[in-house]
């Protein structure tokens, strides 16, 4: 099966790395979409956390995410406006291959993905 894998990420931190290198080993192709260059939309993210959850997305170990409203939200729909609006809140790798997704470094479920 062909797989399409997008990984977005807003910095080259040690899971992004350790993703990248996962499907470099298996010489599977990705695309990396610099978040701090093109924002994820909203119905993108959408899909994401239909997968993972919204809580997932959040990084809440960011700098970015002490400065932000966020950690105050309750409404789903409030805070995918927050993380659309600003990515740095993200957490990173997202990786998405055609309708599933991930948040963080899953060897394990990209496993499952390549049979």
């Amino acid at each position: 099966m062909a797989m399409n894998i997008l990984i977005y990420a807003h910095k080259r931190n040690f899971d992004v790395q350790k993703a990248e290198r996962y499907f470099k080993e298996r010489r599977v192709p990705y695309q990396f979409i610099d978040l701090n260059k093109r924002a994820v939309g909203l119905r993108e993210l959408q899909n994401i956390a239909a997968q993972v959850g919204v809580k997932a997305l959040i990084d809440t170990a960011s700098p970015a995410y002490q400065e932000h409203y966020i950690g105050h939200l309750t409404e789903d729909n409030t805070i995918m406006d927050a993380l659309a609006a600003h990515p740095k809140l993200l957490k990173a790798p997202i990786v998405r291959c055609g309708k599933w997704s991930t948040v963080g470094y899953r060897p394990e479920v990209w496993d499952g993905w390549r049979e």
